[in-house]
């Protein structure tokens, strides 16, 4: 069993920044594909940026340019820098751990509000 808490979340004005932090206890994520998505009000979950096992990173096009994920096996935790907030960006985050042999994991989420 994978467990998965987000942290990093909060209220910061457009333009501001924000770090997003996943720890993952219960497994290593080193070789999994990890990645954030967000679920704004009344809208349906969407991917944000995703982290492959083998290295290589996608971002969803509203992000690109904005937002860099990135992991450390080491400690299992994945990150989302994001950069140029805007008001659209405002959603519940959530990280995902994704293994084709151990399963796929959510996390209870981190709320993200930016303000005009």
């Amino acid at each position: 069993q994978v467990r998965l808490v987000e942290s990093g979340g909060g209220l910061v004005q457009a333009g501001g920044s924000l770090r997003l932090t996943c720890a993952a206890s219960g497994g290593i994520i080193s070789g999994v594909n990890m990645g954030w998505y967000r679920q704004a009000p009344g809208k349906q979950r969407e991917e944000v940026a995703t982290s492959t096992g083998g290295g290589n990173t996608n971002y969803a096009n509203a992000v690109k340019g904005r937002f860099s994920i990135s992991r450390d096996n080491g400690k299992s935790k994945v990150f989302l820098q994001m950069n140029n907030l805007q008001p659209e960006d405002t959603a519940v985050y959530y990280c995902n751990f994704n293994s084709a042999f151990r399963g796929n994991y959510w996390g209870q989420g981190t709320q993200v509000t930016v303000s005009s």
